[in-house]
């Protein structure tokens, strides 16, 4: 009776591509299930892989805490733009690949039982490119904090303005920066993480303008790539450039915090953070007015106006001083144009035949000395 040998499978080179991931620093195939455990950090080498925005609220929010605001928000197509796909297209598949609406979430939650409003990208949508939804979110998210007078956090992972919405992405520029100034002239804290990576607009705005800037390790931070500025500055760029620890060095980050620490860094910084409390009494005696472009144009431009109008009529000349008063035209009598310093005395009247005499040039002749006696000659 023949034996029947149990058959075996030969060895398969591939696998799920949700199963291993392959570092790309260190090249080690990792586990995704130990990966996750230890916050998608290698073990071998300490590269950060990039964060999901679900994620992330997970590793800095006390559990449960989160409350999502304005999730129904979406990006509409107003410029109809078109490139490989419609914009309506691109925004339909990174939904279904995300689950998210847009590229950021923002909500409330607590840190250590501190309330806070915090704004997290996600890079897996679209890039994380910031279009009128993700600047949307970041003003609201700004406006509630000064509104309840809490805390602010917003973590970056962007590649910079969403080019599908032409000039209305790049308006979220400074409609971001005017609710961070507001809450920055208010007192109310604001601590921007900048993760890998952020660059671009998002650079440009908000994500560096915290109170406080934490970057993670190796993180990609600046506003054009490395082969753009080495081509506009016709040199070759130092070691490291544009990432977190250059930036650290040259002061534009102010902590490089490992991804296992950052939340005991936040809730750290929060403690000392503490939003300012103004006085109902002298509030205004004690802030110092801040410089305001336009209204310092609008008042220049009128009192250039003000200027011109008053020297067309001839009572101020063009250096702003009173103008001085005009010397009346000299006359042909003596006395009118003879300047007295002292009250006018009136001059005795002279005879008829007591003329002076006149030289030819027409001044006064010298007075003749009076003629005298012999005796008074002699004597």
């Amino acid at each position: 009776m023949p034996i029947k040998l149990p058959s075996f499978r030969g060895r398969r080179d591939t696998y799920p591509p949700d199963l291993w991931t392959k570092c790309p620093s260190c090249g080690e195939m990792l586990f995704n299930k130990q990966l996750d455990k230890v916050d998608r950090v290698c073990p071998n080498c300490g590269h950060h892989f990039r964060l999901s925005a679900r994620a992330r609220l997970d590793l800095l929010l006390d559990r449960d805490s989160f409350h999502e605001r304005d999730e129904g928000l979406q990006s509409l197509d107003p410029l109809g733009f078109v490139d490989q796909k419609p914009y309506p297209d691109r925004i339909a598949a990174a939904q279904v690949a995300t689950g998210m609406r847009d590229a950021a979430v923002w909500g409330m939650g607590t840190i250590e039982g501190r309330q806070v409003a915090i704004c997290v990208m996600d890079f897996a949508f679209m890039g994380g490119s910031m279009g009128s939804v993700v600047g949307e979110k970041v003003t609201r998210a700004a406006e509630t904090a000064l509104e309840l007078r809490i805390p602010l956090i917003v973590v970056s992972a962007s590649g910079g303005a969403r080019m599908q919405e032409g000039t209305l992405a790049l308006m979220q520029l400074a409609k971001t920066v005017a609710a961070l100034e507001r809450l920055r002239a208010e007192g109310v804290p604001y601590v921007s993480i900048l993760t890998d990576p952020t660059t671009g607009g998002v650079f440009a705005s908000y994500a560096a303008l915290g109170d406080v800037n934490l970057a993670e390790p190796n993180a990609l931070i600046g506003f054009a790539g490395a082969r753009v500025s080495a081509g506009t500055i016709a040199s070759e760029l130092p070691e490291g450039f544009q990432r977190s620890e250059f930036l650290f060095r040259h002061g534009f980050v102010d902590r490089v915090v490992h991804r296992s620490e950052l939340r005991a860094e936040v809730a750290t910084l929060l403690r000392f953070l503490e939003p300012v409390i103004f006085e109902e009494a002298g509030v205004e005696a004690a802030t110092v007015p801040a410089f305001r472009p336009l209204s310092f144009l609008s008042s220049l431009a009128e009192r250039v106006s003000d200027l011109a109008a008053s020297e067309g009529d001839g009572r101020t000349p063009t250096n702003g001083r009173p103008a001085a008063p005009s010397t009346p035209a000299s006359s042909s009598t003596p006395a009118s144009s003879s300047t007295t310093l002292g009250p006018a005395r009136a001059r005795p009247s002279r005879p008829p035949g007591d003329q002076p005499e006149q030289s030819p040039n027409g001044a006064p002749a010298p007075a003749k000395e009076p003629a005298r006696s012999r005796g008074q000659r002699d004597g």
